[in-house]
């Protein structure tokens, strides 16, 4: 156990290439001492100052940039005999009234840096910097030396390739790219949808279910291997929506992907005329079927994603900054999970997604809106509402069994016990099917007087022709913009 932080899930990186006699004796140095103080990883790219000196690569995704959707103060999600380290953080950070510093977006790895000492690559940038601070300046200019120390160091930490930061960056563009964000646009209360991809080769099941929610949702979204597990990829089953005359929002993962893979199926997208991109981090490979993955650390979390994405959007640049002559049109959304970590860290957790590159936000199921109110006040502090379309999750419960699974089973979901009672009361599965409608109804009737929202995302998991009827008696309007195909 290291004395600042959690224990690491996984070994310290190894260099690519084997170090001169004298770096190498340095690195083992320094893995020893940033081992013993931190559980140092040796990733190459320091951010301690950032998360309030608790190493963010003690996480077992490794994420840089805040907790996963399944966080809970209790226990990591993955491992559960470990603290959450973003917990952690939070909660250091609050402490120590660095709060703000965990805004800003933190970049990926370099290979080429993992695994090798930082301390004598510190010293030789401190020697070359124009502006380095003095150790004279901390006694006679303390206000100058912190300025070129934290100058210094948030040069170190974003390299020229990344060039991360803690400010909102709005699209660069001023007509709607996609069908969903000219529904959007419009201010009316806008539906989507989810459609789960199928277990087989045939499209012809998206095919019936795009006939079941065509002209009542302005767009289908299609999971990406949803809890670690195989089905038909999301870019195919986007492009048969599409064909068939609706629009797809393409769920893209990062756990299965390298940087190099999330930036070529984007790219691919876009070539196939998916506009609507939602960015996820992914569920650990734990949660898949065995035998699971090599379990690893993922190489973007969702943060990062978006911003790659939107600068490849609106600067026309890979991340190897590398010129894109013609530039993707994405409508980037993200995920959010109200009712998973307290609402002051979901926001500022989102408020990084937002200053990424989301425009669009689709929600975990809602279930408790006293709670799900508070979560938009916390993003109403963060001013953050006007600058994103939120779509909160309504999941319509098919059982009482679905409901027990969805309250005690999956992270981020809280459903009141007064709704798990209505479902136990149902006798039979068309008694239970009833009462699950009824539930989703009020809280559509709920969700169309709210405040701060854009509309919802329905996810009637294998359940989607219960869709039409719900938007139909809680009436719901239908999208004000349509076509076969994009604008």
């Amino acid at each position: 156990m290291s004395l600042f932080s959690p224990h690491r899930s996984q070994a310290p990186f190894l260099p690519m290439e084997q170090e001169p006699l004298s770096e190498r004796v340095l690195t083992n140095i320094e893995r020893m001492v940033k081992g013993a103080l931190f559980s140092c990883r040796m990733c190459g790219n320091c951010i301690l100052q950032e998360t309030a000196y608790i190493c963010p690569m003690t996480c077992p995704k490794g994420l840089r940039n805040g907790l996963c959707g399944g966080a809970t103060p209790d226990a990591c999600e993955v491992d559960p005999s470990r603290p959450c380290t973003w917990y952690a953080i939070y909660e250091r950070a609050e402490k120590m009234g660095r709060m703000d510093k965990l805004l800003e977006i933190n970049a990926p790895l370099d290979g080429s840096r993992a695994g090798k000492e930082t301390w004598l690559d510190t010293a030789r940038k401190w020697k070359q910097a124009d502006h380095s601070p003095r150790l004279l300046d901390y006694f006679t200019d303390r206000d100058k030396f912190n300025r070129e120390w934290h100058q210094f160091f948030f040069d170190l930490r974003q390299p020229e390739w990344w060039q991360g930061d803690a400010e909102y960056h709005p699209p660069a563009y001023e007509e709607p790219l996609s069908l969903l964000e000219a529904n959007l646009r419009t201010g009316n209360f806008v539906t989507t949808a989810e459609i789960s991809p199928p277990l087989g080769a045939s499209g012809k099941i998206i095919h019936k279910k795009v006939q079941w929610l065509q002209g009542w949702v302005a767009a289908a979204n299609f999971t990406d291997n949803a809890s670690a597990m195989a089905r038909m990829s999301s870019v195919a089953s986007s492009k048969l929506c599409l064909d068939a005359g609706l629009e797809p929002v393409m769920q893209l993962q990062a756990r299965d992907r390298s940087r190099l893979v999330i930036e070529a199926d984007a790219m691919g997208a876009a070539g196939l005329g998916i506009r609507n991109i939602l960015c996820l981090t992914g569920d650990h490979q734990r949660f898949g079927a065995s035998p699971i993955s090599k379990p690893d650390q993922f190489d973007l979390d969702a943060v990062q994603m978006l911003w790659v994405l939107r600068r490849m959007r609106d600067e026309g640049i890979y991340l190897d900054g590398r010129k894109i002559k013609q530039r993707p049109s994405f409508f980037l959304g993200a995920a959010a999970s109200p009712f998973g970590a307290p609402p002051r860290f979901e926001a500022l957790r989102l408020e990084k997604k937002i200053n990424a590159g989301a425009q669009f936000i689709q929600t975990q199921p809602v279930f408790d809106l006293n709670r799900f109110d508070e979560w938009l006040e916390a993003l109403d502090k963060r001013n953050l509402l006007d600058k994103v379309y939120i779509l909160p999750g309504l999941l319509p419960l098919k059982s009482n069994r679905a409901a027990h699974f969805m309250a005690d089973g999956v992270p981020g979901v809280t459903i009141p016990d007064v709704i798990i009672k209505r479902m136990d009361a149902a006798q039979g599965k068309e008694a239970q099917q009833e009462t699950g409608v009824e539930i989703a109804l009020e809280i559509i009737e709920k969700l169309q007087r709210m405040q701060g929202i854009s509309g919802m995302h329905v996810m009637a998991i294998h359940w989607e022709n219960i869709v039409p009827r719900l938007l139909k008696e809680g009436n719901v309007p239908q999208p004000a913009i349509s076509g076969n195909g994009l604008l």
